[in-house]
């Protein structure tokens, strides 16, 4: 059985929140007020929301939070690095739990998403009721360099050629390090060329079957800054974590947490190796295998397996 989108639904709420004398989230809510409450963590870093990620939770069980994170979206200000870490976005999420009285909620993230709601699960194991992870990223080294140094270059050639096209020849062998000069640098155009080469390399790449649908709105110049400039941050400073593999070594404070894993078998992104260092380290989770996708979560097989687990974790 396939399981297809729920019906687009607009938001009965959205506010925004301070939560830093810098930053400011922009908040949506749907759904049913009195359902089960869920939040929705997007992915990137720099990523934000899109209306159809409400699409994957019914409106008459679930209480539907999605927000932009810092820096991105319509979250202000824009493309901003300064206290932007995944420990004050785990803090954000607190803050939006706080100021709507949820108790606890269900936390559902992809890809950057998948780690995020892992690092918050580890930090407030007492506030989750369910895990709904996909494309696993666990921000580890050999996961940055497969996808910015070699590995996914040999699969996508063509399309890595444009990604290396932006960086100097002698500076090619620390990539994410010579576009983290260009995206912080202050020449506006290079700026902008390198964050959208940055950004369609990710979006060329995220399907079993690439098209120029994937590339979401990386043509526009400010859109792909904020992506790729918040992405390059976090992965320049190994997502802010105290030690390479920090996750996995803390599985044990979320074990009993119900828990879902969903893989798409050829992921280029995130490779599913992660997804199966996860599964060997948390057995206790259900764990999936798509095998005819890639990493986005529109693709037809995570996307029905998505929902058959959102539609069986409204219910417990």
């Amino acid at each position: 059985m396939i399981n297809n989108f729920f019906k687009p639904t607009e938001p009965y709420n959205t506010f925004k929140i301070s939560v830093s004398e810098i930053h400011t989230l922009h908040v949506e809510e749907s759904g049913n007020i009195k359902g089960k409450p869920v939040i929705f963590l997007h992915g990137g870093p720099g990523g934000g929301t899109e209306p159809i990620y409400r699409q994957f939770f019914d409106p008459k069980l679930w209480r539907i939070i999605v927000f932009d994170q810092r820096g991105c979206g319509k979250s202000t200000p824009s493309s901003e690095l300064r206290e932007n870490t995944t420990w004050d976005l785990v803090e954000d999420i607190e803050k939006i739990r706080k100021h709507l009285n949820i108790d606890r909620w269900t936390i559902f993230g992809g890809s950057w998403g998948s780690t995020l709601s892992l690092s918050y699960a580890i930090k407030y194991p007492e506030r989750c009721n369910e895990l709904i992870l996909r494309g696993i990223f666990l921000l580890r080294n050999k996961e940055l360099n497969w996808f910015y140094q070699e590995g996914a270059s040999n699969i996508f050639p063509d399309a890595w050629s444009y990604y290396l096209a932006p960086i100097k020849k002698e500076k090619r062998h620390n990539m994410m390090a010579a576009y983290y000069e260009i995206l912080t640098g202050d020449d506006i155009d290079k700026r902008y060329a390198a964050a959208k080469a940055w950004s369609i390399w990710e979006a060329s790449t995220s399907k079993l079957i690439p098209s120029k649908k994937s590339l979401h709105h990386f043509d526009k110049d400010e859109v792909a800054d904020i992506f790729a400039r918040i992405e390059c941050h976090y992965f320049v400073n190994k997502g802010f974590f105290e030690y390479d593999g920090w996750i996995l070594d803390q599985i044990d404070l979320i074990r009993h947490i119900p828990c879902v894993i969903i893989q798409g078998r050829y992921d280029v992104v995130c490779p599913m190796k992660t997804a199966w260092d996860l599964h060997l380290k948390w057995p206790e989770a259900d764990f999936h295998v798509i095998p005819d996708s890639g990493h986005s979560m529109l693709e037809e097989g995570i996307r029905s397996k998505l929902i058959e687990y959102t539609n069986r974790y409204a219910l417990l």
